[in-house]
């Protein structure tokens, strides 16, 4: 059983697809009801159990009430892939923009690490948090306070990792790099492409060492795998899925 967060669009959305192919059954959240029940229909080709949450994770109060009602049926795969992914000037970011990016990227991952440690202690489980290559070598200007939450992220990841191994308790980090997804073209427009979406995806895409910037699957992939018996020996690392971005000298 996997629990996703921010699992109505994107990169959420491939990997919810991605198990319930491999046959786990899903706890699907995200503050996107609609889209959700979306995800939902779209997944009964599947013989998995899907159940839907609408859920604000930067409120404490609404994390501890989702575990509440998850109850009896915790899982035992946890992916925190909720995020946002705001642009702006260094000496503009004022404490309510930079509190509501923490609350978002890395309070809400840590409170639902929390909650699927404390279900899981006695029985083993799998965390995949999901972070960033701009943690790590940032290739876009105006994004402090996105880096900084991501790589508390990968920090957070590590100290899990290191502190419930014995306990049966595997947690890595994915990193993506530029990956075609609607978040990005929510927040990338105006920073990247001059108000033209056509422009800002032409322009990653001649970024990428590949020629084509990658696709939500792909990340789903990596996750996959790390859900997997196969990954039992992999925990504490940051897996970086990017077509070798973070190896160039390209800036924007």
């Amino acid at each position: 059983r996997a629990l996703i967060t921010g699992s109505a669009v994107g990169i959420g959305k491939a990997m919810a697809y991605r198990l319930a192919e491999a046959g786990a059954d899903l706890e699907l959240v995200d503050i996107n009801k609609r889209s959700l029940e979306a995800v939902k229909r779209e997944l009964l080709q599947f013989k998995s159990e899907v159940n839907i949450y609408q859920v604000d994770l930067s409120q404490k109060e609404e994390v501890d009430s989702l575990w509440e009602e998850l109850k009896g049926k915790e899982p035992d795969i946890l992916i925190n892939n909720a995020g946002i992914y705001p642009f702006r000037d260094f000496l503009k970011v004022d404490e309510a923009f930079f509190s509501k990016v923490m609350a978002i990227n890395l309070k809400s991952t840590f409170l639902m690490c929390q909650h699927l440690i404390k279900s899981r202690l006695r029985k083993g489980g799998v965390i995949i948090n999901m972070g960033s290559i701009e943690a790590i070598l940032p290739f876009a200007e105006d994004l402090v306070s996105y880096d900084i939450s991501k790589a508390g992220v990968i920090a957070l990841t590590r100290e899990i990792a290191i502190q419930y191994a014995a306990r049966g308790i595997r947690a890595n980090a994915i990193l993506p790099g530029f990956i075609k997804t609607p978040m990005v073209e929510y927040y990338n427009t105006d920073a990247y492409g001059e108000g033209s979406v056509e422009k800002m995806w032409q322009r990653r895409d001649a970024m990428s060492p590949t020629g084509k910037q990658g696709e939500a699957w792909d990340v789903a992939y990596a996750a996959l795998f790390l859900d997997s018996d196969e990954a039992k020996y992999v925990n504490g690392t940051t897996l970086v899925v990017d077509g070798g971005l973070c190896n160039t000298t390209r800036q924007w």
